[in-house]
């Protein structure tokens, strides 16, 4: 056993030595305490520390020891250096007390001065007692008397055997009248409370006020007048005889001035409520006014107590009359003091009212720039919404206002602009029109200051815009500026609905809280793809989501702008199955089902629906969906149901064994063009196993295809049979399956795949299922210039590509051209009409976006630019059939306003002219510039086309430029067009969610998708649109919402030698001109008959265009030989050399010669056309 070792006596002790202390023991340090009041800090006491013994004696503290201790805690080594501070002692003193009680705590503060302003209005009223209650032709004087009581004398006493009625010279002065007055005992009692109160509050006011210089705190105005209304009271306490002596106490209206002054800002402190400076200036003059006018009015009445004995109200009377400069003469002093008076009060106005007036007028120039406040009061009571913008132009003001209030319901809302920069002069001018100025309030200020939030009354608005500068060279920074500008209205007003707009799509996951964000760059190349291959997709949308009544063009005379105006009147509007009588008879019938038979009865297009347990909108869902009595259906018409009228006509029998008449009554009509935009759901097109080779064209029936009996269309069942639809797998295309193996073009596409893109660009991007490669490709392979040691081609020839170009000329490779790629390798596009995308950019793509788009198949990119021709042939042009031209970043600001496009639009006239057949999709930066696209300056019927829009402009209409040929056709497009998609979902919230569905953007399982359909004169037996629409909806389960037209036209009398060829070009994207010669021939259309509706459009161009109706002369009919044979001569030119070019760089000029032009035509967009509407020969559905 081991017991506890014992210490020997010469064995050291292992406890530490201690120090011998001469100090005695310490207390326990004293812990924290803070002063509520004083904010007193942290105490600590000192000890003395002896440096005199030191450590000679004692050997030095093992380590061991000193580690212990400070585990322990041993207080013996920590106290010896401890300190006990305190903070803010001098705010203990009884000076500072009273300071922080008097003069900085602002409520305290603001108490004392409020009882200040009270004691002085006071006195003013007390004065005005005692004037009303003296009566000078009463009061007797010691000198007049000769009466040895002075006391009786002082105090006002009479006399019995003096005549009360006293007859004095005019001229002569009684100074006693003014000297001595006649004051009561009760009114002098509380005059001298309030002088004792007044006297210590102004002393004490000194005392704390002091600092170092007493004259300035003595000789300040207010303290001079408060001790001449003050201590004379005083002293009377101590002497009665002075009790009745004068004391102008209606001076302290002066103090209460500026009590009341102190007492504003005191208020601004205490509630942290700021009234303008303009308020405050405002209540500064009229204050002054008024203190100059009782002054007056008092002295004048005073020292007319020894002249003409003016009452008090006389001498008011008298005051306002002469401040005013009426000066009636009517009332006038008429001793030489209140005459003196006078003089010194004018001269005192003329120096002090100036300079407020001044200074009112400055802040009134300032509030003009800066646009004031938006009441409390009219927040609580009216609605408003704020619009934050960097820079406020005519154009987006106009917009915004046009689309918000062309909603009813709106018609009450405020429109509160909060803008950084100083008003515009346009926008002044327009702001100062009635009609807006009634509703819009324009705030010079930022949204990241909380004080220029609070004028704008942003937590009581019903909706905040957040609006980006496009126009600045750095877009990246000008989305930094709206993040920054949403972040500062959540965190001020987080109950407060958002609508951002923003630039990059990169950006976009910053701003994913709130409510509503469009992204113009996704918006803008979706919509440029979906251009390429469903014609004007662009027009389409703009459209859409502009407020119209569909009243433009009615009164022309042109048949196309009539019907194309009376269709842009369409919107999407939604409502509930059970409330609607559209849709409420289909409750449980199939979606095709409601759709067209709502569209043949109501001439209503149902488009989408949204199951009340379900967030998602599904665009024709197809006849496996089964209405249900809380669906929320989504349609386009003219108007909304609700503002509908139903006249029911019997109307079944009517149109049986009769010819249904078109939207156009011409006895003939020329060969057109068209493309009806529908909406096919996938299930539907993938579930035929065995579909037609060409699915563009639709089949006669074949029950009824032999005999003489017209074909027949099969009715749109109620409910779709089960038995016909088999499940979709979107992975899988039955009609790539049926592909001939022996095609020597079939076997690339069995390279293909479907699936999500593995490398997204940014973060936020939908994931979509497209064709892609099995493997990447090399970033050697994208580049379309030059070969690699994968292949050797240098061009677009070499590849031999099957179908035609799709080439995008832009800037840089930005992260929002890869929702160009997206919609054009959408798992949807069959894969043999996939075309190839060229990517001409004037900046080589970094490697990031490279890893983006290896995966696509057929994608390549090229350096340079549209304004070099070579590189225009390189990229082959000459195969491509659409070039886009994105609107560049570098070149969106620009001195002078609207030039921004100038660039754009020249190289484009140049495309234009040297490749006439090529289909050129611009953006451009200002829709006005639209009007410069393809511009002809010999062009009648341009002009008479602008006029017309000067015309529709003038009538109010927010759609004033549809009427652009460029516009109507979808080759123009500006990204501002889409603006109101973001002001329009302020009312309808679902818009920008089906904008993104139509274009491709998001994918929601069972959701239609967009594309194009074709009609051959094989299918001219539908005749109309309605029989076209069941014809759709039978077969395919597809939904038709527009027709897309093209009308071949002759646009100048110089132009009217061209050859028919080029007068009845309707171009078709697979066809030679050649064959579409020949194939026009042979429809045995009458060409007779077009110079007749050619005639009658030049009439109407000719008569807005105000030119001469007379026959041309024989001098001016070979003055327009000479200019066609100039034409002709140009176009030789010009093709001359495109070819030598082509040749220089050892390109085959075959598929140049094929290029014709095709510039006297015109196209537009009919949305949702009447049922009735014919289809015409060699249309394009």
């Amino acid at each position: 056993m081991m017991g506890p070792r014992t210490r020997s006596p010469a064995e050291p002790s292992m406890t530490p030595p201690r120090r011998p202390s001469t100090t005695p023991d310490r207390l326990p340090t004293e812990t924290v305490q803070k002063n509520n009041s004083s904010n007193t800090g942290v105490i600590l006491d000192i000890s003395t520390l002896k440096m005199a013994d030191v450590d000679s004696e004692v050997p030095p503290l093992p380590p061991r020891y000193r580690f212990r201790d400070l585990l322990l805690g041993d207080q013996s080594f920590q106290n010896d250096d401890r300190v006990q501070v305190e903070f803010y002692v001098n705010e203990n003193t009884f000076k500072e007390r009273l300071k922080l009680f008097f003069i900085k705590n602002q409520r305290s503060s603001l108490r004392i001065r409020l009882f200040n302003l009270s004691l002085k209005l006071l006195t003013c009223l007390l004065y005005i007692i005692r004037v009303s209650l003296d009566d000078p032709t009463t009061q007797v004087t010691c000198a007049r008397k000769n009466c040895t009581n002075i006391s009786d004398a002082l105090c006002g006493k009479s006399c019995a055997n003096y005549p009360s009625n006293l007859t004095t010279d005019p001229i002569e002065i009684n100074w006693d009248l003014i000297f001595w007055v006649n004051r009561r005992v009760p009114v002098w009692a509380i005059q001298v409370t309030v002088a004792l109160i007044s006297f210590l509050q102004a002393m004490l006011l000194v005392y704390l006020s002091y600092k170092g210089n007493i004259w300035e705190q003595i000789f300040q105005i207010t303290f001079i007048i408060e001790m001449i209304n003050t201590v004379p009271f005083i002293i009377t306490i101590f002497w009665p005889p002075l009790r009745n002596i004068f004391v102008p106490v209606f001076l302290n209206c002066w103090l209460a001035k500026s009590a009341l002054e102190n007492m504003i800002n005191d208020l601004h402190r205490a509630i942290q409520r700021t009234h303008s400076a303009m308020f405050n200036q405002v209540l500064i003059l009229i204050c002054t006014l008024l203190c100059l006018v009782f002054t007056g009015a008092c002295g004048i009445q005073h020292l007319e107590r020894a002249g003409k004995n003016l009452t008090l109200f006389d001498a008011l009377y008298f005051c306002i009359v002469t401040f005013s400069t009426v000066g009636y003469g009517d009332v006038t002093p008429k001793i030489w003091p209140s005459q003196l008076l006078v003089v010194i009060l004018i001269c005192v106005a003329l120096v002090v009212l100036p300079l407020q007036f001044e200074e009112l007028a400055y802040l009134w120039m300032e509030r003009q720039k800066s646009g004031g406040n938006y009441s409390r009061h009219r927040a609580q009571t009216e609605k408003h919404v704020v619009l934050c913008v960097t820079s406020l132009k005519i154009d987006l003001l106009m917009d915004f206002l046009n689309e918000f209030y062309a909603h009813p319901r709106l018609q009450d809302y405020y429109v509160v602009i909060l803008c950084p920069t100083e008003m515009d002069i346009q926008v002044r001018r327009i702001l100062q029109i009635p009609l807006w100025s009634q509703r819009v309030i324009y705030l010079q200020g930022s949204a990241l200051k909380d004080q220029d939030l609070m004028r704008a009354k942003m937590d009581d608005a019903e909706a905040c815009f957040i609006l980006s500068s496009r126009n600045e060279v750095d877009r990246t920074a000008a989305d930094h500026q709206t993040i920054l500008r949403a972040w500062a209205v959540k965190d001020f007003a987080p109950n407060c609905p958002l609508y951002v707009q923003i630039l990059k799509p990169e950006n976009k996951f910053h701003v994913k809280f709130a409510d509503h964000v469009v992204c113009e760059e996704e918006f803008k190349y979706a919509m440029l793809a979906l251009n390429c291959v469903c014609p004007a997709t662009s027009t389409l949308v703009t459209l859409l989501v502009h407020t119209s009544r569909g009243q433009e063009g009615q009164t022309s005379p042109e048949p196309w702008q009539r019907t194309y105006g009376r269709c842009s009147g369409n919107e999407v509007y939604h409502i509930r199955l059970m409330d609607s009588k559209f849709f409420g008879e289909y409750d449980g019938k199939s979606f095709t089902y409601a759709s067209f038979h709502a569209h043949k009865k109501y001439g209503v297009c149902l488009i989408g629906t949204k199951r009340e347990d379900n967030k998602s909108i599904l665009l024709n869902p197809g006849p496996r969906h089964i209405m249900s009595a809380t669906d929320t259906c989504y349609y386009i018409n003219i108007t909304k149901e609700e503002n509908s009228a139903f006249i029911f006509k019997q109307e079944e029998k009517h149109s049986k064994g009769m010819t249904v008449a078109g939207v156009y009554d011409a006895p003939s009509r020329l060969p057109v063009q068209s493309i009806i935009a529908s909406m096919g759901t996938v299930a539907i097109d993938l579930q035929n196993p065995d579909p037609p080779a060409d699915r563009s064209k639709l089949t006669l029936p074949t029950e009824n295809g032999a005999g003489s009996r017209r074909p027949s269309i099969a009715p749109v069942l109620e409910i779709a049979d089960s038995s016909a639809i088999l499940p979709c797998d979107l992975l899988s295309d039955p009609s790539e399956d049926e592909t001939n193996q022996s095609d020597e073009e079939g076997a690339p596409s069995l390279e293909y795949i479907k699936g999500y893109p593995p490398n997204s660009p940014y973060i936020g991007s939908s994931p979509t299922l497209c064709h892609l490669l099995h493997q990447k490709a090399p970033f050697c392979c994208l580049r379309l210039d030059k070969g690699c040691r994968h292949n050797s081609f240098e061009d677009a020839k070499a590849y031999g590509f099957k179908n035609k170009l799709i080439i995008v000329s832009a800037e840089t490779a930005g992260n929002g051209l890869y929702n160009f790629i997206v919609p054009l390798r959408a798992y949807y596009r069959p894969r043999k009409e996939l075309n190839p995308i060229v990517l001409l950019l004037d900046n080589p793509p970094d490697n990031h976006f490279l890893e983006a788009i290896c995966c696509f198949p057929m994608v390549y990119y090229m350096a340079g630019t549209i304004d070099n021709l070579d590189n225009l042939l390189q990229c082959g042009i000459i195969y491509a059939d659409n070039l886009v031209v994105v609107d560049k970043e570098s070149t969106m600001s620009a001195e002078e306003d609207y030039m921004a496009d100038a660039k754009t639009i020249v190289n484009v006239q140049t495309m234009f002219r040297l490749f006439p057949s090529l289909s050129i999709i611009t953006e451009l930066t200002h829709p006005s510039n639209m009007r410069f696209m393809q511009f002809r300056a010999k062009d009648c019927y341009s002009l008479a086309l602008s006029k017309l829009e000067k015309i529709e402009r003038d009538k109010g209409s927010n759609l004033a430029f549809m009427f652009r040929l460029p516009f109507a056709a979808g080759r123009v497009f500006s990204i501002s067009m889409l603006d109101t998609l973001l002001y329009q979902s302020f009312v309808k919230d679902y818009m920008i969610l089906i904008a993104r569905l139509l274009l491709g953007l998001d994918t929601t399982p069972g959701s239609g998708y967009l594309c194009a359909m074709k009609v051959t004169e094989e299918d001219l037996w539908i005749r109309t649109y309605g029989r076209l629409f069941q014809k759709l909806c039978s077969s395919s389960a597809e939904i038709p919402i527009g027709i897309y037209r093209t009308e071949s036209h002759m646009f100048s009398s110089s132009e009217s030698q061209v050859s028919v060829e080029d007068c009845e070009d309707t171009r078709d994207r697979g066809e030679t001109w050649k064959e579409k010669a020949a194939h026009r021939n042979s429809t045995g259309s009458d060409q007779s008959e077009h110079p007749l509706l050619r005639k009658k459009s030049m009439q109407w161009a000719r008569r807005l265009s105000r030119k001469n109706t007379k026959p041309p002369s024989r001098a001016e009919r070979i003055n327009q030989q000479r200019l066609n044979l100039y034409r002709r001569s140009e176009r030789q030119e010009l093709s001359e050399l495109v070819k030598n070019r082509m040749k220089h760089l050892g390109l085959p000029t075959v598929g140049y010669d094929e290029m014709n032009d095709n510039q006297n035509t015109l196209s537009y967009v009919l949305i949702n056309p009447p049922p009735d509407t014919i289809l015409e020969l060699n249309d394009i559905v």
